[in-house]
């Protein structure tokens, strides 16, 4: 075999997949493990969505490539969508492109606007794949501190002046994951001008975006008065719809940006199956509010029980005010022994905090995503390990 790229060689496995590995080992030995670390909605999208899939998979006439820019119907769809709800208002063909999951479009932006000695400013508590990209592309990582007692929000301004002048791109990521922080608009205008004044392309990762509580309404960062020109925003399907496994999601934002990222997507995928597209289609157009809240109050439930179980496990955590998870902060173990030992004696897989940056190294991240049921075993079971670890 030829030796590895240099790039597969900085590049470290993606933590669920190793998790997924361990987990199947166990599975193998009969041994039945809970799983509270990956963020996989266990609801179903609406009935009116999986009929419209359906429906359109029978048409002997969708089955063939649908373009490198995706289904027209699709982008309306999307651009009409963020004119009722942020009253933005996006060019259908110029300023959406569809993506395969918001993830495929986070490394895609990556290899479109780094290269080597170009730096990504990355949340050093946040999603994988925003460091993950920048490796790929050969660019460089600088982590942005994010901390409790500043709202888990990026300190901008602890950024060296060297580092500022050699950054691409910022990824910022609310309602959050994996701390659950939301934000008001305030803050995307703030960043906004930020990126603006030195001349970064903003990426708001906005896939929780209707994964909310407490009567809490989630903006957009297009919505900025000063930074349409050097924002893009990736909008996902998986966790707002409950469709993961379907990989839909899109990019909005300026021609530019949006043509530079489908000059990479055309060299690699060519688009999803039409009937996927008209499935995302529908829900844009007919999924209502009250199906939403109704879902969301479920993730609020389970969200409230993990909180008044956290001390009898050992941990403490800020009330999430979206996304799909609890941070929580171990408090008297190191994290990644805790981590393990929930594993192999509650049998029950939590997140290691370290998987999302280096400012994770003291917490864990538990996903709302599981059934009751399994929930309150998962509970049980790490509540049953701790008292007499």
């Amino acid at each position: 075999m030829p030796p590895r790229s240099e790039r597969l060689n900085n590049l470290p496995p993606y933590v669920f997949s190793v998790i997924g590995d361990r987990l199947r080992e166990l599975q193998a030995q009969g041994i039945n493990v809970i799983r509270l670390d990956i963020g996989n909605p266990d609801m179903p999208p609406p009935s009116d969505v999986v009929d419209k899939l359906a429906a359109s998979a029978e048409n002997p006439a969708n089955h063939g490539y649908t373009g490198y820019r995706g289904d027209a119907a699709f982008r309306r769809a999307v651009a009409d969508y963020y004119q009722r709800r942020f009253n933005v208002k996006l060019h259908p063909d110029k300023e959406v492109l569809p993506l395969i999951g918001s993830k495929e479009g986070i490394v895609n932006l990556s290899l479109a606007y780094l290269d080597k000695g170009d730096i990504a400013l990355v949340p050093d508590i946040g999603y994988p794949s925003y460091s993950m990209g920048a490796l790929l592309a050969g660019g460089d990582v600088h982590w942005v501190a994010v901390r409790e007692d500043n709202d888990f929000l990026p300190d901008l301004m602890a950024i060296p002046v060297d580092v500022l002048g050699r950054a691409r791109l910022l990824w910022i990521n609310y309602p959050n994951n994996p701390t659950g922080v939301t934000v008001e608009q305030s803050f995307y205008e703030r960043v906004a001008a930020f990126c603006v004044e030195h001349d970064i392309l903003l990426v708001s990762d906005n896939a929780y975006i209707d994964v909310v509580y407490d009567g809490y309404k989630a903006p957009s960062a297009l919505q900025t008065n000063v930074g349409r020109s050097h924002t893009v925003e990736l909008f996902s399907f998986s966790k707002s719809y409950n469709m993961a496994g379907w990989r839909l999601g899109a990019a909005v934002g300026p021609e530019n940006a949006i043509s530079d990222l489908l000059r990479v997507k055309s060299n690699i995928d060519s688009g999803h199956f039409k009937a996927i597209y008209d499935a995302g289609s529908e829900a844009l157009n007919s999924i209502s509010p009250s199906w939403i809240e109704e879902r969301n109050a479920v993730y609020q439930r389970r969200r409230d029980r993990v909180m008044a179980a956290l001390p009898s496990i050992g941990l403490s955590a800020r009330l999430p005010g979206g996304a799909l998870y609890v941070w929580a902060r171990v408090e008297d173990i190191d994290m990644t022994q805790y981590v393990e030992d929930a594993l192999i004696q509650a049998h029950v897989s939590i997140a290691p905090g370290l998987a999302y940056g280096p400012g994770g190294a003291q917490h864990v991240r538990i996903s709302l995503g599981v059934p009751d049921d399994q929930l309150e075993i998962a509970l049980e079971r790490l509540q049953s390990w701790y008292a007499n670890r």
